[in-house]
């Protein structure tokens, strides 16, 4: 061995805590702390149990339901906002994306509008205290009726500009293609909104097709089955789309067999953007610090594709062009260290 191969060796991997990166899919209630949780439901008498596996989706949708519950006191809201948004920036998170569902809280501050104006002035607080900007995605369920989905397309499109960045399309696949909220992204579209849905996480390149032809897709949340689909991966490449990637619950939820077999390295040497998320970390573990980690110790990625995950993470997003060049020269900085 020689010397130059030694130092090599022996030398300090970049701390990933000090990559300037954005976290684009994270469902808002998902990020409570577990401990926050569990003092929140002893609190309120409720009982909730944080799987450690998960046998189907529909498991994953129950445990979250229980969730709702605990944080529909507004104090426990607020509380999951601010320690959210406080996580994002001790784990380097410059700019954080967070799926909102302000129709989850119209019990608790009256109305869609203001449950979402509470949820804008909280992020906004705590944006500033900790120094993370805070975009929201607007959250339409796909097992919902249209008539839902336009609703809150309209109250995203109003508020574009003013916290709103995308609107997103979450839930089960399965049985429940994207289409029929054509008009609701269209209405996102036209307000300047990105488009933003989950497709090709428990369905095929089917789906991820369904949503760049039909929602008009900026990005996809997942989106790893499209690496089945060689035509399509090299389109998602072609066009800039990026992949927001969560690579635990990739495999906990079964939309890959194992890490082993995770096509994140192959999706982005064939060219295709994608950021690197938590998707829920309440529930399946890992924080977004922790999935950089997965992605460099166990899926090999190099720290330049790290680096360049954290850039698409920021560029394809919902951020202030300041942001965007700020991030940029302290990614560079990074690779440079």
């Amino acid at each position: 061995m020689t010397d130059t191969t030694a130092d090599l060796q022996s030398a300090p991997l970049r701390d990933l805590s000090a990559l300037p990166k954005g976290h684009l899919h994270i469902h808002h209630e998902a990020a409570i702390r577990p401990t926050t949780l569990m003092d929140m439901a002893e609190a309120e008498g409720i009982t909730i149990t944080i799987p450690t596996e998960f046998d189907d989706f529909s498991d994953f949708s129950a445990t979250y339901r229980g969730m709702l519950r605990v944080l529909s006191k507004k104090e426990n809201f607020f509380r999951l906002v601010d320690e959210s948004i406080e996580g994002c920036a001790v784990e380097g998170v410059v700019y954080a994306e967070f799926g909102a569902s302000p129709q989850f809280y119209v019990d608790t501050f009256g109305s869609l509008e203001e449950s979402l104006e509470a949820m804008l002035e909280a992020c906004a607080a705590s944006g500033e205290k900790w120094g993370v900007e805070i975009g929201l995605m607007i959250t339409v369920d796909r097992t919902e009726s249209v008539e839902a989905a336009n609703q809150l397309a309209h109250l995203a499109a109003a508020y574009a500009g003013r916290g709103v960045v995308s609107l997103g399309l979450a839930n089960d696949e399965r049985g429940y293609p994207a289409a029929k909220f054509a008009e609701a992204f269209a209405i996102a579209k036209e307000a300047g909104l990105l488009s933003t849905p989950h497709a090709g996480e428990l369905e095929g390149p089917d789906y991820v097709l369904e949503a760049l032809d039909v929602l008009h897709a900026d990005r996809i949340l997942h989106g790893v089955r499209s690496a089945t689909d060689p035509a399509l991966v090299a389109r998602l490449a072609e066009d800039g789309v990026c992949l927001d990637v969560c690579p635990t619950s990739n495999v906990l939820l079964s939309a890959v067999d194992g890490f082993g077999t995770h096509p994140l390295v192959t999706l982005l040497e064939a060219g295709v953007r994608c950021s690197i998320n938590a998707d829920d970390p309440v529930l399946f573990g890992p924080s977004i610090l922790d999935e950089y980690e997965v992605s460099r110790t166990t899926l090999g990625l190099t720290d330049e594709q790290l680096a360049d995950c954290a850039w698409s993470s920021i560029d394809c997003s919902g951020a202030s062009d300041s942001l965007k060049e700020s991030a940029r020269a302290g990614i560079t900085a990074w690779l440079a260290s």
